[in-house]
């Protein structure tokens, strides 16, 4: 026969549909307001916290609903922003540093939808609201830092072939070295050319016994490519211990970065954990020279002058033990003192060289230099002007009086909130190079559900108005197409669902623009239809060729567009991407529905008996 389909053939289009209605559904239920509450420590929240929390808001007048216990965070469900915003500032008050309190919009899907792996499509920034941040990473801070390694690194070369130098200073963008003697110039050269592959190494004309040492054009765009990636690996830490669900972290250009943090109410605390560069530095004391030298502008060489959070002034030596960058982990708590500490795990590289220090160093003091970078706006002749700083305080100074190499503790903190940030920030690990925030943008709930009822507006017109026409201009067959475009629908959501992509304003554009394409393919098929009625072929092989001969047609035109639409997610950005992810979506479910669905409910209709007249 020739319009019928086999049973399994009509089992899966029916199976399919309707595992997309049932993948649709939690989109139907929105979210609540909520109060998200984590443990700082590394504890597991259990009955004891979770009846504190709930003692806590009981005492209030505040309705929230029964305390939820996830991925070991509570989560307090609210009727409305107001009473979450409150609840939020009592729980913050009553918990101390113990916990962070996060602000949150919980879906509130049924637990039997979730069972079964049912949860709502992520909504981006302009649909839910959120904070938008655009940071510049300072490129000019990330080579300085760099060179600032390789001074150090080229001094203990020198040391190690026994090399006498004067000075080993970064001096107008090169690294200069001034030694003794030619031989020693020559030498040093020779040393450096075979231990730094990166370095050019000149020695100028003017004087035998300096020698300038320059990063190759490789090696400085290396350091730069490192920098934008071991920033947003960085931020992306960050963002998770900060408990942000789907957010959208991406380089943007050469130097900047987009975080995107939907759902995000507390700006200032985002805000606040993106924006610092913050960093520790391990450095032996110097107690052999005079800091009142120092003070006067006479730093012995080998020292720098820092001061400790009092104001003391103290000399520490130029030489770094080991950089925040070589922290694995961090977690804040209390010494056997009670006093704020930051206990402190290194890497495999920072705990060999923290080993060999302490055991070659036992009896001297070793100095905690805490490192910060700030960027401050002044206003000036009108126009405001961005300035970055850079922040260096001695937190602690102690006595080595024992090996220790890969777990220890930094104490000298101020508050427990002090360590718990730090702990943050180091166990999120170090930025590369200090960013800026060049760009804020906060999208407010409000305006977040506005964008929503006009993106469902135009997709309800947009879908409406192809209802009307294909109805009246195609009949039944117009109806059948109308009931492959509603489904067509429902499996892009049920998609968009499954992945757990993100909704945008551009991807409402994508499934409007995917309504109009889905119904394309039924025109085609049912002009081609009527085409062979009009030479007076019987309605079944109408129907039949019609089916046949449009779908080289249909599948040509739904190609070149998925091309188009996988180059735009290729070469894109956020936008693009959402536009390009509902779009191609759209164009194989379209394809699945116009072609497979219209043709089966058409069967059902027409198939298997004598018709002498199509509704079409």
């Amino acid at each position: 026969m020739q319009n019928h389909f086999p049973f399994w053939k009509n089992s899966l289009i029916v199976i399919a549909c309707l595992i997309g209605l049932f993948y649709a559904l939690p989109n139907l239920y929105g979210d609540d307001p909520s109060v998200q509450v984590s443990p700082v420590k590394e504890i597991e929240l259990g009955d004891s916290q979770l009846q504190q929390i709930e003692q806590i808001l009981s005492n209030t007048s505040l309705k929230p609903s029964p305390t939820e216990l996830e991925k070991n965070k509570a989560l307090i469900r609210f009727e409305n922003t107001d009473d979450q915003l409150q609840a939020a500032d009592i729980l913050r008050d009553k918990l101390g540093d113990d916990y962070t309190v996060a602000l949150n919009l919980a879906p509130a899907t049924p637990d039997w939808l979730q069972g079964a792996g049912a949860d709502p499509m992520y909504l981006g920034l302009d649909l839910r609201g959120g904070v938008h941040f655009l940071l510049e990473v300072d490129m000019v801070a990330a080579v300085k830092q760099a060179k600032e390694r390789y001074v150090s690194d080229i001094r203990s070369a020198l040391r190690v072939e026994k090399i006498r130098y004067q000075k080993v200073a970064i001096d107008q963008g090169s690294i200069k070295i001034k030694l003794k003697t030619e031989q020693d110039a020559n030498d040093a050269a020779t040393a450096i050319n075979n231990e730094f592959r990166d370095l050019d190494v000149i020695n100028p004309t003017d004087d035998s016994t300096k020698l300038l040492v320059a990063l190759s054009e490789t090696k400085l765009q290396e350091i730069k490519t490192f920098a934008l990636e071991q920033n947003i690996t960085t931020l992306r830490n960050r963002v998770n211990e900060l408990g942000v669900s789907e957010p959208v972290i991406q380089q943007q250009g050469d130097n900047r970065i987009v975080v995107q943090l939907p759902g995000v109410q507390d700006t200032v605390r985002a805000k606040e954990i993106l924006g610092t560069t913050a960093t520790l530095e391990y450095r032996l004391v110097d107690t052999e020279n005079d800091v009142q030298l120092a003070l006067k502008g006479r730093s012995p060489i080998g020292s720098k002058l820092y001061y400790e959070k009092d104001g003391n002034p103290v000399l520490l030596k130029r030489r770094i033990i080991v950089t925040g960058d070589q922290i694995v982990d961090a977690s804040s708590g209390l010494d056997q003192n009670g006093s704020a500490a930051v206990f402190i795990t290194l890497n495999g590289v920072g705990a060999k060289k923290m080993g060999k220090f302490t055991q070659k160093n036992i009896g001297k003091p070793m100095a905690v230099v805490f490192i910060e970078y700030k960027t401050e706006t002044r206003t000036i002749n009108g126009e405001k002007v961005r300035s970055k700083k850079k922040i260096e305080k001695v937190i602690s100074i102690a006595t080595i009086r024992d090996t220790f190499s890969k777990r220890f503790q930094t104490t000298g903190l101020d508050s427990t909130t002090e360590a718990r940030n730090l702990a943050l920030l180091l166990r999120a690990g170090a930025l590369a190079a200090p960013v800026d925030i060049v760009e804020e943008r906060t999208v407010g709930p409000s305006l977040g559900k506005d964008n929503i009822k006009k993106g469902l507006v135009s997709v309800v017109v947009g879908f409406v108005l192809v209802l009307i026409f294909m109805a009246v201009y195609y009949k039944v067959f117009g109806l059948v197409a109308n009931m492959a475009l509603a489904f067509n629908l429902v499996i892009i959501v049920a998609i968009l669902s499954l992945i757990q992509a993100t909704l945008t304003l551009p991807g409402i554009a994508g499934i409007v623009l995917t309504v109009g394409m889905a119904v394309d393919a039924n025109v085609l098929i049912f002009e081609r239809i009527k085409e062979e009625l009009r030479v007076s072929n019987s309605p079944q092989s109408s129907i039949f060729i019609g089916y046949e001969k449009a779908f080289s047609t249909i599948f040509d035109a739904n190609v070149t567009t998925l091309i188009v639409a996988l180059i735009l997610f290729g070469f894109g950005t956020g936008p693009v991407k959402g536009f390009a992810i509902t779009l191609s979506i759209g164009i194989l479910t379209s394809m699945f529905t116009a072609i497979l669905g219209t043709r089966m409910i058409i069967n059902w209709i027409y198939g298997g008996r004598r018709v002498q007249k199509l509704s079409i």
